[in-house]
This record gives structure tokens, C-alpha cells and sequence, in this order.
């Protein structure tokens, strides 16, 4: 039975670090456009991280023009991703950050997480 499981399971995306709510990321996402192939940026707050195996995801939140929060769900396993950067780290108390919903401008504010033996 396991074996037929891990059949199953798509492989790991190289190019996906392990992301944690609260990261600043930039998704790198290959779109295509009738014949043509492209490559998206979003950047934004990771504000969820769900599950392991096949359906794994991690939800990321940036605010566009005029204040309008959107919402992108991207698949850890998923080989449309061309890369995940990483950008910055931050002190979260909390698995998912849905109240960053309700909060703009200074309180939507994440304090950044250092990676020193201090703290």
C-alpha cells in the first residue's frame, strides 16, 4: 500500500525552499499565454502553510493599487513554479495570519526575525 502511495506523489520541486508564515516571498510562476511562455513575479506576506504531500500549499497575500488585497495560492509541489526567493523573515506568534486582513498600513506590519544566538 505504501508503495503504490509514493507512486502516486509528484515529485519535489527543487526550487522551493521551506517557506513559514509570516516570509516575505517572491513567487516566481511560468504562465502561458496561447503559444507563449512567461514568467509572473508575485511578491508578497505568506500567511498560511497547509498540509504535506500531494495538496501542500502556502497562501500569499500582497496589497495591489489602491488598497485592494489579493490572494494567491501556490502548490510546494507544483512544476509551474520556477523559483521561490525568500526575501525576509518575520517574528509571527500564530500558524495563519487571516487578521492581516483586517489591518493596512502600519498595523499590517510584521516585525522582522533575525537569525542570531541573541533572541
Amino acid at each position: 500500500m505504501n508503495e503504490l502511495l509514493k507512486s502516486v506523489e509528484a515529485p519535489d520541486n527543487p526550487n522551493v525552499p521551506n517557506v513559514r508564515s509570516g516570509d516575505i516571498v517572491r513567487v516566481y510562476l511560468r504562465i502561458k499565454e496561447g503559444a507563449n511562455e512567461r514568467t509572473q513575479e508575485f511578491k508578497g506576506t505568506v500567511i498560511r502553510t497547509r498540509s504535506s504531500g500531494n495538496d501542500a500549499s502556502f497562501t500569499v497575500r500582497r496589497v495591489a493599487s489602491n488598497g485592494i488585497g489579493v490572494e494567491r495560492t501556490f502548490l510546494f509541489k507544483s512544476p509551474r513554479l520556477e523559483k521561490v526567493v525568500i526575501e525576509r523573515h518575520s517574528k509571527v506568534r500564530r500558524a495563519k495570519l487571516y487578521y492581516l486582513r483586517d489591518r493596512t498600513g502600519k498595523r499590517a506590519r510584521l516585525k522582522q526575525r533575525f537569525t542570531h544566538s541573541n533572541k
